[in-house]
């Protein structure tokens, strides 16, 4: 038999009312609310993540300026090794800036010849026989200028010995001197050029565990 709600005394209106509240609010905390409330809380863990993150990066923002400064600071030095020892054979860039100083010095270099390349773990050895003439004092200047070289040139072998006789100084030819030249010269003038790491092929050859050739 169905009851009529206005039937009801007011004591039991409002405990149907309650009753209802109650199972209302049951099923909207199961069907939305706690839903809600765990994507609440997965969202506050990652934003607390986030801040943390943050937090941690903050520390270093002081340092940003200095680090950006050693940064700079090695690109430079890294510049600068490359011009000390570039990184590839850039012969005839090294034979121009010889012929430069040999021009700035009042002297003829005049022959070039290449000698046998050295190959060493971390660089190479490239080295030019050369016969040179000139003044007495223009020679001399000529070694001091490639002595104050950024790049690494290094002289070796050198004979020296007056116009009247070159051949003292084993240079292959003679030729028209001026009136003004004293001495010739022959030396070798060795640069170096950086290559990356070689394995040699007998460790690279060999099997994990096994020893290395000697």
């Amino acid at each position: 038999m169905a009851i009529n709600f206005s039937e009801l005394s007011g004591i039991k209106q409002w405990a149907v009312v309650i009753v209802g509240g109650a199972v209302l609010s049951a099923v909207l905390y199961f069907t939305v609310y706690k839903n809600q409330m765990e994507k609440n809380t997965v969202a506050q863990h990652a934003l607390d993540d986030k801040v943390r993150e943050n937090n941690e990066l903050e520390s270093y923002r002081p340092r940003l300026k200095q680090i950006e400064q050693q940064l700079a600071e090695l690109k430079q030095q890294l510049e600068i090794e490359e011009r000390i020892v570039p990184n590839e054979k850039q012969v005839d860039g090294f034979i121009t800036m010889v012929d430069a100083e040999a021009q700035k010095a009042g002297i003829e270099l005049r022959r070039y010849s290449a000698k046998d390349v050295k190959q060493q773990q971390f660089y190479t050895e490239v080295p030019f026989d050369i016969d040179a003439d000139g003044p007495y004092y223009s020679v001399l200047n000529f070694f001091d200028r490639i002595s104050k070289l950024e790049r690494i040139v290094n002289i070796s072998g050198l004979l020296v010995s007056t116009t009247r006789n070159p051949t003292l100084a084993k240079v292959k030819h003679s030729y028209q001197y001026a009136p003004n030249e004293s001495i010739v010269a022959n030396f070798t003038a060795t640069t170096y050029f950086s290559h990356d790491l070689q394995v040699p092929e007998a460790a690279a050859g060999t099997k994990p565990g096994a020893p290395a050739a000697k």
